[in-house]
């Protein structure tokens, strides 16, 4: 049985992926931070193993690792999607929240990286699969923090992807668009009707468009393709 490891699998895109891979026959583990009554509800749903992990701390990502590591006997993919969000001036940004936005979307990417190479590289196989934003890509005003970090992200997948190849480890990123999560709480009926008409494909995007996508790269059908950037975004620029 293949396997796989997802951070933030406790909703929006990170649960439509704990879900996509355990319908595809993967054997799941998925970390969470705060949410438990929601991470106990995707375990009903789909089996999967929920562990409880702040991807922020480098000892408390360590300390996850040995409980996956009592429930997965390797890690085949991993899926890099925790994160938070942040809009407003960079002016007003504070040290704390840019230092919340970088240990949490950027560091916390990093430090599962770290963790999860040396059992793929051992076996000379293996998928990571880090979640972006097209704001990664194209920048967005009032969002420059956010767009700091999740260009790293693209950064480093694109670097590791170098790094690992010749250990025949991939590594791929996905950039979605305007998905319909918990992050567009804050927006109203006609904010969202507006990023629908914004998209050439005429809606916004769904966890699941996303999840396919994360598992399509993971696959054997994805076999030669490393170091990418897949916008799942519905034509929105």
């Amino acid at each position: 049985m293949k396997t796989a490891l997802i951070t933030g699998g406790s909703r929006g895109i990170g649960a439509a992926c704990v879900k996509t891979f355990c319908n595809a026959g993967y054997g799941v583990c998925f970390l969470y931070h705060f949410n438990e009554e929601a991470a106990l509800r995707v375990r009903a749903d789909t089996g999967a193993i929920p562990i409880r992990c702040n991807v922020a701390d480098p000892e408390d990502v360590r300390r996850a690792m040995a409980e996956v590591k009592k429930h997965l006997p390797h890690i085949d993919v991993l899926v890099n999607n925790a994160g938070i969000a942040s809009s407003g001036l960079l002016t007003d940004v504070t040290d704390a929240e840019w230092r919340q936005l970088v240990d949490v979307n950027l560091s916390g990417c990093f430090y599962l990286c770290r963790e999860t190479l040396p059992g793929m590289i051992s076996r000379r196989e293996g998928s990571i699969v880090n979640i972006s934003s097209i704001w990664g890509q194209v920048g967005a005003s009032c969002e420059a923090a956010y767009s700091a970090v999740k260009a790293g992200i693209i950064g480093l997948t694109k670097a590791l992807a170098k790094e690992a190849g010749p250990s025949h480890v991939r590594v791929n990123c996905v950039a979605p668009g305007v998905i319909r999560t918990d992050m567009l709480s804050c927006y109203t009926d006609d904010d969202l009707s507006a990023l629908a008409e914004e998209t050439s494909l005429g809606r916004l995007g769904t966890p699941e468009d996303v999840a396919r996508a994360v598992l399509w790269l993971s696959s054997s059908d994805a076999a030669f393709i490393t170091g990418e950037v897949l916008g799942v975004n519905g034509g929105f620029w």
